[in-house]
């Protein structure tokens, strides 16, 4: 496992995206180590986390960008 970017109390910053609408839909948290990402259920915090790895974070994150609406 590796580190995760963390706030100065020590606490994983997690990220919502902007077009999350806090109103309980399907919407994820990400917080980024040195090694990838960890996704979590934004409804459920003390929940699952999911490790993904840099290269495969890329990927996917240059998949959504290059997706047309």
């Amino acid at each position: 496992m590796s580190n995760a970017e963390s706030d100065t109390d020590g606490n994983l910053i997690w990220l919502t995206s902007p077009y999350s609408n806090g109103a309980g839909g399907e919407c994820v948290e990400c917080a980024f180590t040195n090694g990838g990402a960890l996704v979590r259920d934004s409804k459920n915090a003390r929940g699952n986390v999911v490790f993904v790895q840099g290269p495969v974070w890329q990927t996917f994150i240059r998949s959504l960008k290059t997706q047309q609406p």
